[in-house]
């Protein structure tokens, strides 16, 4: 079938035809994490929007470079390129290096991300290892007249860069709505503008995270990396640039006016973002100091967790909803999401005991159109997931002889919910992993095992070899001992 994917482009604000520069070739880059602590639900998003659609864009026949940058070098705390680094704080208050905070978090994220069942990309480019490619994009936008050095550093000259092009044209600001909100900090006397910002950054002595340079012993400002980068692998215009909604301005209008003014031309042509993740109603995050580390989502070690979920219960929350409408955290919710992922796997699970008959009663033709369509409407995984509830409900007719299926329509029923629920969303089942139905489980063992305490307290032998013989059969290890009967499970 042919394919028609429209995506919603932040830069002209409006689905277009997804049309690639270089077919079948597709260059997509994204926005990582920086690496100064351990990744949260508002990490997730991105990360599983996005692995959606690189999955998708595979799945429509393209050959896609997937590239997602480590950002461990030139986040200041403040946007305004004020601040300690992120990750240089850390490291003084952990009296590591910072490179061993890099380490120890890109580590922990890979192990998030691969529990999410996120596909690495095919490039992860770190900062830190990409200086050099820094410091050649600030020469040319030196040498082309857009940014000015000052006490060695190098700001990007905002005012000059807007008359001759549109600083603002991806988050749709104005410059004197820039000027007006932007904040006074320490250090703001050496640029022209408040609203300039650094491309290279002179480092104090105190500051540890440094590199020559033409201008100065010192980092790179943190809107460099991804505009370097995303040249270095992806080429001088490149496809798709995705990252969370809160990266549009001004890390995002900061990569575009950088790329224009370094190459003179736009390099991206789709721009995509996905909406936040709000706790009360605001974005969650480190810096607001509200976020749940996903380990703590897994093991429910926090408060405001009623119970522990899985991964796979989180990536469903998360596309339940479509990528660019906001998601409020509860428990309510996830909870729900917990209840209808089990429903999909459920009937996944009975898809494969169904019996084909001589003639289908339900509407299995349509499912996988109706799935293509979904995700062609700028990937609407909310809606690829109701159909697949559409289907298990088929499902479960056919498994309660309420409707039968040819063999022909089977086999296509169950390719359509394997594409759809498992490489494209990319769901996975997870036996034995869900802790509260772990404990139903373990419960029922023991209520058996109290029965056949009971029959041997009153000589019943039979009852009691039976509950052990067929416990034995479903693979169940009993012993009983001095302090009473043990069971393990032999899987």
């Amino acid at each position: 079938m042919e394919n028609k994917l429209m995506i919603y482009n932040t830069l002209t604000r409006k689905k277009e035809l997804f049309e690639p520069l270089n077919a079948p070739n597709v260059g997509l880059y994204v926005c990582g994490p920086t690496v100064y602590g351990d990744a949260h639900l508002g990490h997730a998003r991105p990360a599983i929007t996005f692995d959606v659609l690189f999955r998708y864009l595979q799945t429509l026949g393209y050959k896609v470079r997937y590239v997602r940058n480590i950002t461990d070098v030139g986040h200041l705390e403040h946007d305004a390129d004020e601040g300690e680094d992120k990750i240089a704080k850390k490291a003084r208050l952990e009296q590591l290096e910072p490179m061993e905070v890099v380490q120890h978090y890109t580590l922990r994220y890979h192990k998030a991300m691969e529990a999410l069942n996120v596909l690495p990309p095919s490039i992860e480019p770190h900062a830190s290892g990409h200086i050099i490619e820094q410091i050649q994009l600030v020469k040319e936008i030196l040498d082309n007249g857009f940014a000015y050095e000052c006490e060695g550093s190098v700001y990007f000259d905002v005012a000059k860069y807007d008359k001759a092009h549109n600083y603002g044209i991806l988050s749709g600001r104005n410059l004197d709505d820039v000027l007006n909100t932007t904040r006074e900090l320490d250090g703001q006397q050496e640029k022209r503008n408040p609203a300039d910002f650094a491309l290279w950054k002179c480092a104090q002595p105190e500051h540890i995270m440094r590199w020559p340079s033409p201008w100065s012993d010192g980092f790179p400002g943190w809107h460099c990396e991804c505009t370097a980068m995303g040249r270095k692998y992806l080429g001088e215009q490149f496809d798709i640039h995705g990252g969370g909604m809160d990266l549009i301005f001004p890390h995002h209008e900061c990569e575009s006016a950088q790329g224009v003014a370094a190459m003179g031309h736009p390099v991206v042509k789709y721009w995509l973002h996905n909406n936040m993740i709000t706790i009360n109603g605001q974005k969650m995050g480190k810096s607001y100091n509200n976020f749940i580390n996903l380990s703590e989502f897994f093991t429910g070690s926090h408060p405001l967790l009623q119970q522990p979920y899985t991964p796979m219960t989180i990536r469903f929350f998360i596309l339940q909803a479509h990528y660019r409408s906001t998601v409020d955290f509860g428990n309510e919710a996830l909870q729900a999401a917990e209840k209808g992922l089990q429903r999909l796997m459920d009937a996944w699970n009975t898809l494969g005991t169904i019996a084909a008959g001589d003639a289908t009663t339900v509407d299995v033709a349509a499912l996988r159109g109706k799935c293509y369509d979904a995700m062609n409407d700028d990937m609407n995984t909310a809606q690829v997931i109701s159909h697949l509830f559409d289907a298990s409900r088929a499902i479960n007719q056919i498994a309660d002889k309420k409707a039968t299926i040819t063999a022909a329509d089977l086999d296509e029923l169950k390719e359509t919910f394997r594409l759809f629920a498992f490489d494209i969303l990319g769901l996975k089942e997870e036996r034995g992993s869900d802790s509260g139905r772990e404990e139903a489980f373990g419960k029922v063992v023991d209520m058996l095992l109290e029965q056949r305490q009971a029959a041997k307290a009153a000589k019943d032998w039979a009852t009691s070899d039976k509950i052990r013989n067929e416990l034995q059969a479903l693979g169940f290890e009993i012993k009983d001992g001095k302090e009473g009967t043990t069971w393990k499970l032999n899987r």
